[in-house]
């Protein structure tokens, strides 16, 4: 009798186990993106203005080291990257107003540099699930594109128009454009293609993966 008695019971309390464990998991899946993009915009802001201080000019013209780039790798490991870089973004940028007075320039930034920002990083997720070639590193290289060529044009461009005195050539919006997609490889290459391997190895994994 207790066998039966115990088996129904099981029966009756393990679907209810399961009901609740699905449904503190699909509660917390919103919490825990909203924590991972509020993490992800608070690293990229300061590392940004660690940059502005550090590097001053390096930080904001049309070569610009920004360390914060780096993370945008995030954006291959998780969707929360796309508003978290974007967020970070603009904060950094507004950051830079109020540290530096760049005026025009700074606002420019604010909007043309956070949309940059934002396409850059939803074409990354994009790519990063596509995952269409059979080697990872490939894979992770071909992703980390789209912030070097959208920052590149968007960035690059109107910082031509910002930075110019008098008319304005085709070619001198080349060069900038060349300058910012330079400074962007290195960084997004050197630093944040290493950093996207020691996350995986710490045991952080995308989707696709």
């Amino acid at each position: 009798m207790y066998p039966i008695v115990h088996n129904r019971l099981q029966s009756v309390v393990k679907p209810c186990n399961n009901h609740n464990l699905d449904w503190m998991r699909a509660l917390d899946k919103p919490t825990s993106y909203v924590a991972r993009a509020g993490m992800i915009a608070a690293a990229y802001a300061s590392l940004t203005v660690i940059s502005l201080l550090f590097l001053q000019g390096l930080a904001w013209g049309p070569i610009q080291l920004r360390v914060s780039e780096a993370l945008t790798v995030l954006a291959v490991l998780t969707p929360a990257a796309i508003p978290g870089l974007t967020i970070g973004c603009l904060l950094a940028n507004l950051l830079g107003i109020a540290l530096t007075g760049s005026g025009v320039m700074g606002l420019f930034d604010v909007v043309f540099g956070s949309l940059a920002t934002l396409v850059a990083a939803l074409l990354t997720y994009r790519l990063a699930k596509m995952a269409p070639f059979k080697k990872l590193i490939i894979n992770d290289i071909v992703a980390l594109v789209p912030p070097i060529i959208v920052n590149a044009i968007i960035v690059g461009t109107y910082l031509t128009f910002l930075l110019t005195e008098g008319a304005i050539r085709v070619t001198m919006i080349i060069v900038n454009v060349v300058y910012v997609g330079l400074s962007e490889m290195a960084v997004v290459y050197f630093i944040g293609l290493p950093l996207l391997v020691v996350l995986r190895k710490a045991g952080l994994r995308s989707t696709k993966e």
